[in-house]
């Protein structure tokens, strides 16, 4: 991949971007190896080099008359990336109706340094099917009347299919606040092999579209050659392991803390005629000792890993788990608390080239 913020040292986010991308998936697939041993493992799946990131997520500084969009620099001042070549095409084509909203609405950029301003970042998520979805956060809701007084065109001159604004007024490390305003639509539908996922403004997807859809494939793979009579999705999200991998004659149910999330789930799956028992809930918690407890656990947790939920994992009378982590370190923790479910096959999944991060699928069996 080329880019030219990369070779003016503005951006180096990308770290592998000078080891050629076969080498890349080759050393990540080495050193995912040696972390989990004795398993059984799938050729890597690779992504795109670059226009595979469906999510932009730009700081913004400067001025109103000429913000940047993009990162921070260890002084705090704004470095311009709005034609980041990681991003899909339709996010970097939208870059400059942002920047223009930022000048026309008078949305004067949060200066970190001094603790003033108003708007702090644009996110923007792009679907399969070219429609985009915006979150402004803001500092607070002065500047929310200017933005609505040009919603008309801005979604005029995007295919937005949502609008929103997130009120984040602490001075800290925190991408987004407490509350969100929905400005228009509220849901992306997010297309996914044929699944009909939706992402509300709160809602988590995994950032490469392409990959994220393999992910979900080898899984149902796993989970259909097994053929549990139940199983469970914990931290389910908006439904993706559980939307796909939901059968007739098979009991499944997803567990999520975020509601938001839940009601999309609940969406599509109505959408898709699947009768899949979506709920909110702590996934730690959940009931794995009855005998009503499922045959198969899918597992998709934060880069914290699962935690205790590993103890009652191994206490419990599922005989399949399937993990998906995008934090080798912490499963390999998290597998040493399971002895009695057994690592049998694995996958990596380059969710994130030019860069150490892997995804790792791995399906554990009881022995």
């Amino acid at each position: 991949m080329d880019c030219a913020y990369f070779d003016a040292w503005r951006c180096r986010s990308c770290t592998l971007l000078e080891t050629p991308y076969a080498r890349q998936l080759a050393e990540q697939q080495a050193s995912v190896e040696r972390m989990l041993s004795a398993l059984a493992w799938e050729p890597p799946f690779a992504s795109a080099v670059a226009g595979f990131r469906n999510k932009a997520k730009m700081a913004v500084a400067g001025t109103v008359d000429a913000p940047t969009l993009g990162i921070l620099a260890a002084d705090g001042s704004g470095i311009d990336l709005q034609a980041c070549p990681l991003h899909e095409r339709p996010i970097q084509d939208a870059m400059p109706v942002l920047e223009a909203l930022v000048r026309e609405a008078r949305l004067t950029p949060y200066d970190v340094p001094s603790r003033r301003g108003e708007l702090k970042h644009l996110l923007l998520t792009a679907s399969p099917d070219g429609e985009l979805a915006l979150r402004l956060v803001l500092r607070s809701s002065e500047a929310i009347a200017r933005i609505r007084k040009r919603l008309a065109a801005l979604l005029g001159a995007l295919p937005l299919a949502s609008v929103s604004v997130n009120l984040q007024p602490a001075h800290k490390a925190v991408l987004e606040g407490d509350e969100e305003l929905v400005l228009h639509g509220g849901t992306l539908r997010m297309r996914v092999n044929d699944v009909p996922l939706r992402l509300k403004p709160r809602s988590f997807f995994q950032t490469n579209t392409a990959v994220a859809a393999g992910l979900y494939r080898q899984a149902t793979a796993w989970i259909d050659e097994v053929d549990p009579a139940s199983a469970l999705d914990l931290y389910c999200g908006v439904g993706g392991f559980a939307l796909h991998a939901a059968r007739p004659g098979r009991r499944m149910a997803g567990v999520e803390v975020a509601a938001e999330a839940i009601d999309a789930a609940h969406e599509s799956a109505a959408e898709l005629g699947l009768d899949v028992a979506f709920s909110v809930g702590d996934a730690t918690a959940v009931d794995l000792e009855t005998g009503a407890a499922p045959e198969l656990v899918v597992v998709n947790p934060p880069r914290r890993g699962i935690g205790p939920l590993a103890a009652r994992l191994e206490a419990s009378a599922a005989r399949h788990v399937v993990y998906s982590s995008c934090n080798p370190v912490t499963l390999a923790r998290d597998l040493q608390a399971m002895p009695s479910l057994v690592p049998v096959r694995g996958r990596v999944f380059d969710m994130f080239p030019h860069t150490g991060h892997a995804e790792v699928l791995v399906h554990l069996e009881r022995r």
